[in-house]
């Protein structure tokens, strides 16, 4: 019984005293009946949607059991958050889903969705709902726009009002308008990418779309299964299925109606199945593969994420606005003939994202929240549902009492949805309110599920610490389960011993598989552990900058030649940095038609630099475009559109702008191939102007040299352009890898030398750099990791490993050792991570004195790096470090006090040789 803190075995006993004290109901009345008046929620439903609360509970229960023993390693539950099975039934099974990780119903009822085992609830009117197939004109009727703040009349139930003003996207956006003039975005047989129709009854026809992969050019290729005609029998479902037992009779539609009989293997089951292997770190968990316990399944449209709070939010909304442009994309080429781009989801897809209350007060919600309010206010859709889900606590710190309605009602731009989990047909009945809203008017909205939390916060976790036992009684009042049970029970749809029997079988369900996954694999090796990480197929990266290369020499000239005013880059003499970029930009935007190069001031002004100059104006604002000051948004923007099969190139203005944002990099693009063994990848290649030496402008935060939290992200791929020949192919090598494998990349570039023309005199144009043509670019490619050497001299003496500014100030160095008699090799590493090892150790070896030239930090620099990499290999000749000073880099002349010079470089190469 429940006394001082809800332990698992209080939970069940209150669970099944309160079940057993229900009264019995007044009359049986069929399942198929609406549980109340003008509901869309039979009993049948009502019922599929208790089966799915059980199974959570089931597995939080069996969650703890697990841990009881040390086979169980992850112990956060949904308990008191079941009620997101009501939102699950209220949308699609594929809609995209990034959920946070009390989402076990939801998890559940999607499986059942997928597995055409849920049936899809609808109006008593039969009009369709957001479970439904949507009208091609819901999308094209000049809608209304709801500002999600105090004055947008929306009520607490969410409902729309007379308040709504006309929408107004058209007059923002003239894509859109056409779009909204013209395709309707109707599943027409033959046109667009094949999706799912929803049946009537629930069930799925046609393709489903399990995953994708972005194809060489940057196209999302969607990979599909088919779905049978009708819904499957529950003997078909359970043949279908390899590693069920032996299917009952009646099992599917007899569960769905109470009938006696355990429930076999069915898509809960699975759901299950999936969840406890994640809780044992089994090898065999369909998404992580035993690297963490996520909710994720690609045929699923449920795209895992980390338990870092908040932090997937930014990434949503990304997605949510890939998803706009793609499907206006996709109505543009059906006009015209060709349409290159397809999205992994249907066109009329919506978003949806979950987080916690206590989320809201996080940078990430606030970011994504202001971000989908300034996209909407500019006339930009983005169909994204957030799901906050309010249990009031955040760990032991309680959220103010009307705090979040309030911080959630403010948002502008962001409509405003609110629920009581404690009443399921009303949550369902608001969540459809809210998915159709979104979807009809492609607009972001905010739904406020209040719910509790039951069992604590985690296994570990005792609540008598910070809560009394009235808050954990009153709580228990309100859980999900027994408001579902209740539901039921007063609408004559079950008994209360019916219920009871429905959780028990569940139950022994879920402990049988968990004692079942207990025996599963585990990761056994590095090697297991790491292989989807960063995969890395060289010969297929070059192989596809060849074909760029045979199209743009090919096919693609006419094209190419008009981008370019009909003078090429190769034609135009040589470059600088900032040149050569914006050139490739411009060859790379030919070549990969999925790409997209944003950020703040990359469109209307060029780049702070002019290094996106004219872009713009190439390929237009839907494909070049400007965001807002929002590092945190920018890189969320960034990994939507790879996660939508678009290749990002989004641009942080100044390196030291990074560091406000870096976890959407560590902790979001860097994991999403590793939790997801691929399954789902975001490509990117991120551009961020950096490093130090900009003569009369800056300080700290336009010099910043601080590199050390990039390459400490596992899998993340940093690339340095010093010279303007190299340009190009480094962001050739890394748009080919984004393509290819998934692979996120830095191209760090170095702010002083973007417009450099002069290496050692005044006029002599010898930094400059000629432009590859096409025919040259295979020829040229540059590999990940591999190095670049320049011999100054005899190129005997002293091996000299540098990047980015070093490199020009160690290649005058050694013009000044070569004066002296000293041969220098000067090794551009070109790479920062992965370092070029090999060529490292070969040129070290070759002379058998090393000096790194790092203009990073001290403590924490990439020569700490590079060091270690001669240590490990067995380098036995000297080695010496030039280094900057630990220290933020000052203002003026102050700079040079504290950054690696010249005169510190070829200081360092003598004392190397007095040894």
């Amino acid at each position: 019984m429940l006394i001082d803190v809800t332990t698992p075995q209080d939970l069940d006993d209150r669970f099944r005293e309160t079940l057993g004290a229900l009264p019995e109901p007044e009359r049986r009345r069929d399942p198929a009946e609406p549980v109340r008046a003008g509901a869309a929620l039979t009993g049948r439903h009502l019922l599929a949607l208790f089966d799915a609360q059980v199974t959570s509970r089931q597995l939080d229960l069996a969650g703890r059991w697990l841990r009881s023993f040390d086979e169980g390693y992850y112990t956060i539950g949904s308990a008191g958050h079941e009620a997101n099975a009501a939102v699950a039934a209220a949308l699609r099974p594929t809609d995209p889903a990034l959920l946070h990780y009390r989402s076990g119903a939801f998890y559940c009822t999607r499986a059942a969705q997928a597995a055409g085992e849920f049936p899809a609830p609808r109006p008593a009117d039969g009009t369709p709902t957001s479970g439904g197939p949507v009208a091609a004109a819901d999308f094209d009727d000049g809608g209304t726009a709801g500002s999600g703040g105090p004055d947008d009349g929306v009520s607490g139930s969410g409902g729309p009002t007379a308040a709504d003003g006309p929408d107004q996207s058209a007059a923002h956006d003239p894509d859109d308008a056409a779009d909204r003039t013209g395709g309707a975005p109707e599943h027409a047989a033959g046109t667009g990418p094949a999706t799912p129709a929803v049946a009537e009854a629930g069930g799925l026809t046609g393709t489903v779309t399990a995953g994708y992969r972005v194809g060489a050019d940057g196209t999302a290729e969607a990979v599909t299964v088919e779905l049978p005609a009708d819904p499957p029998s529950a003997d078909d479902a359970a043949a279908a299925r390899p590693d069920a037992g032996t299917a009952p009779e009646r099992r599917g539609e007899a569960a769905a109606e109470g009938a006696p009989g355990g429930p076999d293997d069915d898509a809960y089951a699975d759901a299950a199945r999936d969840v406890l292997r994640g809780m044992v770190a089994s090898a065999r968990e369909p998404i992580a593969g035993g690297r963490h316990k996520v909710f994720g399944r690609a045929d699923l449209a449920v795209v895992p994420t980390t338990s870092t709070i908040a932090s997937h939010l930014p990434r949503a909304v990304g997605l949510g606005l890939a998803l706009e442009r793609l499907r206006r994309v996709e109505t543009a080429g059906r006009r015209g003939g060709d349409s290159p781009l397809r999205s992994p989801w249907p066109r009329d897809a919506i978003v949806v994202c979950s987080f916690g209350d206590a989320s809201v007060n996080h940078a990430s919600a606030t970011a994504a929240l202001n971000t989908a309010g300034w996209y909407d206010h500019t006339g930009l859709r983005i169909p994204v549902l957030f799901l906050c889900e309010d249990n009031g606590l955040g760990i032991s710190v309680r959220s103010p009492e009307g705090w979040v309605e309030r911080a959630l009602r403010a948002r502008p731009g962001v409509r405003y949805f609110a629920a009581d989990g404690a009443d399921p047909v009303g949550t369902y009945a608001v969540a459809a309110e809210a998915a159709a809203w979104v979807r009809r008017h492609r607009r972001p909205a905010v739904l406020h599920l209040r719910t509790v939390r039951l069992m604590g916060h985690a296994g570990a976790d005792a609540e008598t610490a910070y809560r009394s036992t009235a808050e954990i009684t009153a709580d228990e009042a309100r859980d999900p389960l027994l408001a579902t049970a209740r539901t039921l029970v007063e609408a004559g749809m079950a008994t209360g011993e019916e219920l009871l029997t429905r959780y028990d079988e569940r139950g022994w369900q879920v402990r049988r598989i968990a004692e079942e996954v207990l025996d599963e694999p585990k990761l056994g090796s590095v090697a297991e552990v790491v292989a989807p990480l960063a995969p890395r197929r060289p010969a297929r990266v070059a192989a596809t900058v060849a074909e760029s290369a045979a199209r743009a020499a090919g096919p693609g000239a006419a094209a190419r030649a008009e981008v370019f005013g009909g003078k090429p880059p190769e034609l135009a003499g040589p470059l600088t940095l900032a040149q050569s970029v914006n050139a490739a930009l411009a060859d790379a935007m030919l070549a990969h038609p999925g790409m997209a190069v944003f950020g703040e001031d990359v469109a209307a002004k060029g780049g702070v630099y002019g290094v996106t100059k004219g872009l713009r104006e190439k390929f237009g604002a839907a494909r070049v475009f400007d965001t807002l000051l929002d590092e945190t948004s920018v890189l969320g923007l960034g990994l939507g559109a790879g996660l939508a099969g678009m290749l990002p190139v989004p641009e942080i203005q100044y390196l030291a702008y990074l560091h406000n944002a870096e976890d959407q990099l560590r902790g979001e693009a860097a994991t999403m191939q590793f939790f997801s063994q691929g399954a789902f990848r975001n490509p990117m290649v991120v551009r961020v102007p950096g490093l130090a030496y900009q003569e009369g402008f800056g300080g700290h935060f336009h010099n910043d040299n601080s590199v050390a939290v990039l390459r400490d992200v596992p899998g993340l791929v940093i690339a340095v352009p010093a010279r303007p020949d190299d340009a190009a192919p480094l962001l050739r090598t890394c748009l080919a890898a984004a393509a290819v494998d998934g692979t996120v990349s830095v191209l760090l570039e170095p702010i002083a030398l973007y417009h450099v023309r002069d290496l050692y005199e005044p006029g002599d144009g010898e930094w400059l750099g000629q432009y590859a043509e096409p025919g040259a670019w295979a020829a040229g490619h540059v590999p990940i990791g591999r190095a670049r050497v320049y011999g100054v001299g005899s190129a005997e003496d002293v091996t000299i490993l540098t990047f980015g500014n070093g490199v020009r100030m160690s290649l005058r160095a050694a013009a000044t050792l070569a004066d002296e008699g000293i041969g220098t090799r000067v090794v551009d590493l070109r790479w920062l991570a992965p370092l070029p090892v090999a060529d490292i150790i070969r040129e070290a070896s070759a002379t058998g004195r090393v000096l790194v030239v790092d203009e990073t930090r001290r403590s924490g620099g990439v020569g700490e790096g590079i060091i270690a990499a001669l240590v490990d290999a067995g380098y036995v000749g000297a080695a010496r470090r030039v280094a900057a000073i630990d220290s933020f880099v000052p203002l003026g002349p102050a700079a040079r006090q504290v950054l690696v010079s010249e005169e510190a470089i070829t200081q360092g190469a003598r004392a190397l040789l007095a040894r």
